[in-house]
Order: C-alpha cells, then sequence, then structure tokens
C-alpha cells in the first residue's frame, strides 16, 4: 500500500488543468422516473486543478496504459469520507477501469483547484476526482482512500443506480445486474436563450444562444437550429472556446480531447409565431440526438438527450375591455321629469296666449 499525502501530491506531480445534466424532468413529463426533477441547467464548466492520476498511480508503480496490473487489478476505486444512507452509512465510492485511470490522456485529475482557487468544501475540498466526459457519479468528492481492485466498485450507485434500461423496463421488473454502469454521456445540446413561452411579433429577429457537450472528450460536428420545428435546418456558430492559463509544464493545444461545453449562436434568425424552436447536434464520431424522448425514456431518467426545443409565442391581442354603462344620474332625471308634468289650471291664469292666437281676434 502507498500513502500519499496531500502535500505530496500538490508538490511532485504536473499541474494540470482541464474544463468541464441530465434533463430528466422531462421524462418525468412523458412517464414519472424517480430523481431529482433536473432540467437543462444541471452542468457546468470550471477549470480543474491537480495531478494527473495516471501520474499519481505510476508512483505507485503501476505504467501508464495499463489494464491490468501484476496482481489483476482492473479497477481504480474512489473512497469518500462521506457517508450516504444508500450505503447503509458507509462511505460513497465509485470506480473506474484500470486503463481509463492509466491513460494519460484521459486527462482524469486528482483535483484540489477549482476556477483558480481552492476547492470549497461543497465541491470537494481537499481532494477530489474529476473524470471528464463521463457522468458526474464517478467524479468522487473528499476522497480518503484509492483503491486498486479486481472488480468493479460494489457500491450502491455503481450497481443499483446511473444505468440506462430500455422504456418497458420499471421498478417491477428491473434487474440491476443485467446492465453495466453508466461512463460516458451522450451528445446533448440545449437552448439557454430565449427563454421557452417567450412572445414575439411575427416578422421579428431573434437572437439564439445554447450549449452543446459531447462525453467521451468526443468534438462537436455542427449545431443545428430549426425554427419550424424540424421541418427545415439552418448551422449555428460555434464559439470558441476560452483559452486556458499555460501551468507547469501545460500547455493548450486544440487537438486535444474536447472535455468542456461548447457554446454556440445563431444571430438574426426572422421567426413566424408561434413556433417551436428545436436545436439537435453531431459529435466528432457521428453521434447524433433523438427526435423524441419516448425513444430513450428509463425507469431513473438518465442519458436524457432528446432534441431540444422552446415555444416562442405571438404576442396576445389587446384586450377590449367593455365597460358597465354609468350610473344615471337620478337627480337631474328628476328634474327633468318634474319640468315635463302638465301644470293645474290655477298655475295656467297669468300665462300669455301665443301671438298667433292674439292676431285671430
Amino acid at each position: 500500500m502507498k500513502i500519499c499525502f496531500l502535500s505530496e501530491i500538490m508538490g511532485l506531480f504536473p499541474f494540470y488543468r482541464i474544463l468541464q445534466q441530465n434533463r430528466r424532468r422531462e421524462m418525468s413529463m412523458r412517464r414519472r422516473v424517480r430523481g431529482l426533477s433536473w432540467g437543462p441547467g444541471a452542468i457546468g464548466t470550471a477549470a480543474w486543478g491537480g495531478p494527473r492520476l495516471s501520474d499519481v498511480l505510476k508512483l505507485a508503480g503501476v505504467q501508464y496504459y495499463s489494464d491490468i496490473t501484476t496482481r489483476k487489478g482492473r479497477h481504480v476505486e474512489f473512497v469518500s469520507c462521506d457517508s450516504c444512507k444508500e450505503e447503509d452509512g458507509l462511505p460513497f465510492r465509485a470506480s473506474i477501469p484500470m486503463l481509463h485511470a492509466t491513460t494519460p490522456e484521459s486527462d482524469v485529475l486528482l483535483a484540489y483547484e477549482m476556477n483558480g482557487k481552492v476547492l470549497s468544501r461543497d465541491h470537494g475540498y481537499p481532494l477530489r476526482a474529476i473524470v471528464p466526459g463521463v457522468i458526474g457519479a464517478r467524479s468522487v468528492k473528499w476522497i480518503e482512500t484509492i483503491i486498486i481492485s479486481r472488480f468493479e466498485s460494489q457500491g450502491f450507485f455503481q450497481q443499483k443506480d446511473y444505468k440506462m434500461f430500455p422504456p418497458d423496463i420499471d421498478w417491477h421488473n428491473v434487474k440491476w445486474q443485467s446492465r453495466r454502469p453508466l461512463m460516458d454521456f451522450p451528445i446533448n445540446s440545449v437552448i439557454c436563450e430565449p427563454r421557452d413561452g417567450i412572445a414575439v411579433k411575427s416578422g421579428d429577429m431573434v437572437d439564439l444562444y445554447g450549449y452543446v457537450v459531447a462525453g467521451g472528450g468526443r468534438g462537436i460536428e455542427r449545431v443545428d437550429i430549426s425554427i419550424d420545428n424540424g421541418e427545415k435546418w439552418m448551422e449555428a456558430l460555434q464559439l470558441p472556446k476560452l483559452p486556458i492559463e499555460a501551468q507547469a509544464g501545460y500547455e493548450d493545444d486544440p487537438l486535444r480531447p474536447k472535455w468542456a461545453w461548447t457554446l454556440w449562436q445563431l444571430k438574426f434568425v426572422k421567426v413566424e409565431t408561434p413556433c417551436i424552436v428545436v436545436v439537435k447536434a453531431v459529435d466528432s464520431a457521428g453521434n447524433i440526438q433523438p427526435q423524441d424522448v419516448d425513444e430513450i425514456w428509463n425507469l431513473r431518467g438518465v442519458m436524457n438527450n432528446c432534441w431540444y426545443k422552446i415555444r416562442i409565442n405571438a404576442p396576445c391581442p389587446p384586450v377590449e375591455i367593455q365597460l358597465p354603462p354609468p350610473e344615471p344620474d337620478w337627480a337631474k332625471i328628476a328634474a327633468e321629469n318634474e319640468k315635463r308634468q302638465c301644470k293645474s289650471p290655477e298655475d295656467h291664469a297669468h300665462d300669455k296666449p301665443p301671438p298667433d292666437v292674439l292676431d285671430k281676434f
């Protein structure tokens, strides 16, 4: 067993910096799934800093690109100091394959820095794993122990969660051992602006913005936009990634795996409202997003990467308000009625006859 102190990890190894969803809610809208109702915002990109796991393992005698050790180790397990109820009070744990851990280009980090600052407690201080391009459940926080094992982690979140089943499997007939744990996340894209349900006058121009991300370090081939629910498509502009500051022998290389999300935009788009705006993307391996969530529905609501849609509404027409008739002026009406009332004979005693009557006499 090799014991490494944090000071050794911070001082002995080269420092690397890499950049790093769920959309479960859309699956629940079709058919209820278990889990937090994540929307498209359950994702982020940060600059993580620390040594590569492959360098640390090499210090322990495990060579680069090893898929098995001399003692038949095939997996690297991260054990947290954080206990959880799903593990019956034992620590959270997860593992990745040995070859993934020992390949320098996989950029698996033991991170102690985020965005140029020491990790906060919520983000895994003092040390956490960052497994880029892979679902977040494998990036274990608050690492206490790293184990080289012959077997995949037997933790709850590796064996009884984060597995993708076909739509016909539900909780009454699920067999967890029949599926492998999820690793790489799929190609996915989202519209961030404008927001869903916004009102725009027909014929006006809108600017569209969003992000696209692919798992496994795959790049983005293109981002397609439709303003008529998928009838016709336009290609969005992919914005350049922000440069990463060089650190201790690390130089940013545009040919390196694409761990971070890519931001995209499509400006000055004329829309005829109401309309449905759609985004879908293709990664460098030719993987595409499925059209409908029903194709990938699963009981845990994971890996939702169907076409992302928003609705742009037409402005509501002005509402004509029908006011009630004004309250009658009863005093005025009473006075007018009084003037129209017939006079008694006594009231006519001093009346003068009309001039035409006098002329007859």
